[in-house]
């Protein structure tokens, strides 16, 4: 077999994505053949080199696993956390490992995608696919169509303008109000910050779909596999 770029082999493997084995190879994690490596030129022989992550062998997945979860709130979107807080892999009893495909903040409830596949998590995170993900946010004060506007066109967060978002208002209620809300983009809290921007706090947050991969009837805490439908979709457009 071919040399292969030592990040893109560890995703292949299902231990992360392609960019998190690149954090794990900087952090001093991987070792090849019994070798500590932080360089993210090295390339490895699949057939002959023995990769490790945290002293643990790694080897290439013999079956592809995608799930969606219906993450409640209270829980971190990663694998293990480091003050020992429940995480979504608690809520899903498989023997595989498998791990988010992007994050859902710790008070941030609704649809979560898991796998094993680690050059389609890769792809499926970068915006230049412009997967839209949908979420309903219930937030303080009745927002403006003016704001509205702004969200649509893009605000500024952390020093740079969002990409045009769809929003679409759903009902006011008493002082809150309800809005349905999709980005393509997928920066840390960023539909909360968007809201913080135009002047509104959001106090509830759900994702409803991930393009056309949707909750459907899961309930809180839930989990399934995803239809072949679901992954044909995911698949198509991670090509290109």
């Amino acid at each position: 077999m071919e040399l292969e770029r030592l990040q893109k082999y560890i995703a292949r493997c299902g231990v992360t994505s392609r960019r998190k084995a690149e954090e794990l190879i900087l952090a001093g994690r991987v070792k090849v053949n019994g070798t500590k490596e932080t360089e993210l030129g090295t390339k490895v022989d699949p057939d002959k080199d023995i990769v490790t992550v945290d002293n643990k062998k790694i080897s290439e997945v013999n079956k592809y696993i995608y799930i969606k979860l219906y993450k409640p709130e209270g829980y971190v979107t990663t694998v293990r956390d480091q003050f020992d807080r429940k995480t979504v892999l608690d809520l899903i009893d498989i023997k595989e490992r498998i791990y988010p495909i992007g994050r859902l903040d710790y008070n941030t409830s609704g649809l979560l995608l898991l796998t094993n596949d680690g050059e389609l998590a890769n792809r499926l995170m970068h915006p230049k696919y412009h997967i839209y993900k949908t979420y309903i946010a219930e937030m303080e004060g009745r927002i403006s169509q003016e704001s509205i506007n702004r969200l649509e066109t893009g605000v500024v967060i952390d020093n740079y303008r969002t990409a045009p978002a769809k929003v679409n208002l759903l009902k006011y209620k008493d002082s809150r109000s309800l809005v349905q809300i999709s980005i393509y983009e997928g920066k840390n809290r960023q539909v909360r910050k968007m809201f913080d921007a135009v002047g509104h706090k959001v106090v509830k947050l759900k994702r409803i779909s991930f393009g056309e991969v949707s909750l459907g009837d899961l309930k809180t805490g839930s989990w399934k596999n995803l239809s072949n439908d679901e992954i044909k979709f995911l698949k198509g457009n991670q090509e290109g």
